[in-house]
């Protein structure tokens, strides 16, 4: 494996509510010198629930996304407010953005999606057990939910209002876990 460059320098070079972009001074073990950009993350990362209604159905929001103008299903998400744990924000997210909360909520993997520039990090947690509980988010608009069978996944990722990454990763990664429980008892 290459012994990971040095970084020579870091520069603030834009900066705004949500983001902040980064130029970094590298130089590479054969000598090469560079300069790269990475957006960095200005928060403790962000969590998103796989929220499991029973053993088959996932609870999906269809909500706005600015990034691609149009309406996409996903899993709930947000930002870790400082001070909170991953599980709690888990939590929190579900209640605000589905009306549920979890007695059981087990991290399964943290995610990146562009590592390349993005210093981001998505906790993905599975949760289960859930129980009505509804707590006001920031959405400017009611979120719609939509329960979907989790054996269905080829049929929702057909789909062009399902694109977002994490989500799909996500769903991918609790249909197997789900497929291992059933198949140890």
């Amino acid at each position: 494996m290459p012994k990971k460059p040095q970084i020579l320098n870091v520069q603030t070079v834009a900066k705004t509510r949500l983001f902040q972009v980064e130029a970094l001074d590298l130089a590479f073990s054969n000598g090469v010198c560079v300069q790269y950009e990475r957006l960095k993350a200005s928060s403790s990362g962000a969590v998103l629930a796989v929220p499991m209604i029973d053993n088959e159905t996932v609870l999906l929001i269809r909500e706005y996304a600015a990034g691609v103008d149009r309406y996409e299903l996903a899993l709930p998400k947000g930002r870790i407010e400082a001070d909170e744990d991953v599980l709690d924000a888990a939590n929190r997210e579900m209640m605000e953005e589905v009306g549920y909360g979890a007695r059981q909520l087990t991290l399964l993997k943290g995610l990146t999606s562009a590592p390349g520039y993005s210093s981001q990090q998505t906790h993905v947690v599975l949760a289960e057990l859930l129980y009505e509980q509804r707590l006001p988010g920031d959405e400017p608009e009611v979120i719609e939910v939509v329960p979907w069978q989790i054996s269905k996944l080829d049929e929702l990722l057909r789909r062009d209002d399902c694109t977002e990454a994490r989500s799909i990763a996500a769903l991918y990664m609790v249909r197997d876990l789900l497929a291992k429980r059933g198949e140890a008892h």
